[in-house]
């Protein structure tokens, strides 16, 4: 059965390849993509601070707001950049006191839109019933010429 790319469940997803060519360095490619999605996410979402931390062992945190974890997983040459609502102990002691669930989910809804246009270049199109994932290229990929 084909593993796919991991990813919080529940999560806005937007799927790139990490590597473009033969001779590309896989590493400096995901430091590379790492820094891109530091720094415009950033950009387009000013609440965003950088954050380092890890949901589970393959999905790497690498901003946090009050409501939501945007971060990193790959797999295979394949970046899956996600947002997410967060899933702390922070978080839901917070929540507790104060709700913030569904205002997060409301922010979430505000800006995923927005999200899959700065990051997807490719769009999940269905599974195989061994899990195999089919991908096509995203229109905005499609029309920028990427």
């Amino acid at each position: 059965m084909g593993r796919p790319v991991s990813y919080p469940i529940g999560s806005v997803v937007a799927f790139r390849l990490l590597d473009n060519g033969e001779d590309d360095d896989v590493d400096w490619a995901y430091e590379c993509l790492v820094d891109e999605v530091i720094v415009t996410a950033k950009a387009a979402f000013p609440s965003f601070e950088r954050f380092e931390g890890w949901r589970g062992r393959e999905d790497r945190i690498l901003l946090r707001n009050a409501f939501a974890d945007c971060g990193i997983s790959t797999y295979c040459g394949l970046a899956a950049i996600w947002l997410a609502e967060r899933d702390d102990a922070r978080y839901w002691e917070a929540d507790f006191y104060n709700p913030r669930t569904a205002r997060a989910r409301h922010w979430l809804g505000q800006v995923s839109g927005r999200f899959i246009d700065l990051f997807g270049e490719l769009r999940l199109v269905g599974r195989f019933s061994n899990g195999e994932a089919i991908f096509e290229r995203s229109r905005s990929a499609c029309a920028t010429g990427s």
